[in-house]
């Protein structure tokens, strides 16, 4: 099923800014890990709707991952927020 667009979702230009921003998946690095269950771009997505909408994290609409697994994903940034607000592009 395909999910539904939000005005939050990043578009290809906006991806193509953030992609390299983010760190390199654990299946990746020599160490390994689990292989991600989600794209980020979804939890980009679901970082940016919570951002500029200010809803609670488990009123994440169906369309999104599991508002625990974008919490866990978004923890240490969550920290950092405390100190400074969100930039405005990933607030939009």
């Amino acid at each position: 099923m395909r999910r539904r667009r939000h005005p939050s979702d990043p578009t290809d230009a906006e991806w193509a800014l953030l992609e390299p921003l983010l760190p390199v998946p654990a299946c990746e690095t020599t160490v390994g890990g689990r292989p991600e269950k989600h794209h980020r771009p979804e939890i980009v997505a679901a970082f940016r709707y919570v951002a500029g909408t200010s809803c609670k994290w488990r009123a994440l609409p169906a369309d999104y991952p599991l508002w625990r697994t974008v919490w866990g994903v978004h923890g240490p940034l969550g920290r950092l927020r405390h100190r400074r607000p969100y930039p405005r592009w990933l607030r939009r």
